[in-house]
């Protein structure tokens, strides 16, 4: 059945709860919801000029003169616990030519591509859906793209109605020809417009070079102190947009550790086990709970005293912690600290943050 638009922003579908869908995960997009945020846990990230995640698999990418701040917040559409709000804080209603502000999502070519036959004559349509709501009205766009950043589509959706959600719906024919990644690199990668040069604009509706928006489509961050909000965002195959494909929280999130994993965040939490490698080094293990996409790399925080290594009765403070690449794999990976520590070889004992401010993330981006 359509979907139906009631006029309070609800909406009405048979099925709509789909809990770990029968489908078989029919949505490639991970968190399209927004209710998983391991790095900022909505608080607001500021965009200035930098590419920065906002919830999980979901990142703005700015360069222009402008900024604007994007969160996670619980305004939302019926059926819908969150969304990411975008408001503009600093306006550039004149972008130069290869200027632009997006918000994007890439999604691994192993979730994305095998099965659609992208850069072949047997290429599948998809669909593409989601729930948008902003300040201003008007003809917004955005596009898909390749890896090779050299193939897109722009497509354009409309809001007609100032600060309402409204349900959108566009439908793509796959790409018979480009090179489309199926492995472990981005498959597709797709933006929405937040603003765009003209070096970046085109015509909506077909295959061509690398753009991002449509020609004459509003542009948000020319406009100060404007609200973009956005939730609900599926891609499947087929020529039709099908209910919302609804995922428990832990599938939810274990999807979104594939790529990110905030392993401690705070004070007098424990890292986990660790040693004395010799006198002046403790080492230990950090364990991903799931695989990742690829060897991770850890970003840490580092301060006077972050961190502490109990062992024999005693706690031994240090500051920073580095990971040995050489060992690590998708799953484990080793780190230590060896400035700032004091202690007896094979001694074993717990890490644990010992700062407030103290936080230890696995990350493998695409």
């Amino acid at each position: 059945m359509p979907v139906i638009i009631d006029g309070t922003n609800g909406i009405t579908q048979a099925g709509e709860f789909n809990s770990d869908s029968s489908f078989g995960l029919k949505n490639r997009i991970i968190n399209g919801g927004q209710t998983i945020d391991q790095r900022n846990a909505g608080a607001a990230v500021t965009v200035n000029g930098n590419s920065v995640f906002i919830t999980d698999r979901f990142r703005c990418d700015d360069d222009t003169d402008g900024a604007y701040t994007a969160q996670q917040v619980s305004t939302a559409p019926v059926g819908f616990k969150n969304s990411v709000q975008v408001t503009v804080t600093t306006a550039d209603a004149s972008l130069s030519a290869s200027q632009y502000a997006l918000f994007y999502h890439s999604i691994e070519g192993n979730n994305s591509i095998a099965d659609l036959n992208w850069g072949t004559a047997n290429a599948k349509t998809v669909t593409l859906s989601f729930w948008v709501r902003s300040s201003l009205t008007g003809t917004f766009s955005g596009s898909l793209e390749n890896n090779a950043n050299n193939r897109s589509y722009i497509f354009t959706y409309s809001i007609s109605v100032a600060n309402t959600f409204e349900y959108k719906t566009i439908t793509i024919e796959g790409d018979t020809s480009g090179t489309w990644e199926t492995g472990t690199a981005v498959g597709i990668r797709i933006n929405w417009s937040l603003g765009v040069g003209s070096s970046f604009l085109g015509t909506a509706g077909a295959w061509g070079n690398r753009f991002f928006g449509s020609t004459g489509s509003v542009s948000l961050i020319g406009t100060n102190s404007s609200t973009w909000f956005i939730t609900g965002i599926q891609l499947e195959a087929g020529s039709v947009a099908t209910s919302f494909d609804y995922r428990s929280i832990g599938t939810e999130l274990a999807l979104c550790q594939r790529y990110f994993v905030r392993l401690i965040n705070g004070n007098t939490q424990e890292l986990g086990s660790g040693w004395n490698y010799d006198s002046s080094q403790a080492s230990g293990l950090l364990y991903a709970p799931v695989s990742m996409r690829a060897t991770p790399s850890i970003i840490s925080s580092s301060g006077t005293d972050y961190y502490i290594f109990y062992r024999n009765g005693a706690g031994d403070s240090f500051n920073s912690i580095t990971i040995e690449n050489s060992n690590a794999t998708n799953n484990v990976v080793s780190y230590f600290n060896n400035s700032q520590i004091s202690g007896t070889a094979g001694q074993c004992g717990v890490v644990r943050s010992n700062n407030a401010s103290a936080s230890v993330a696995l990350s493998s981006e695409l």
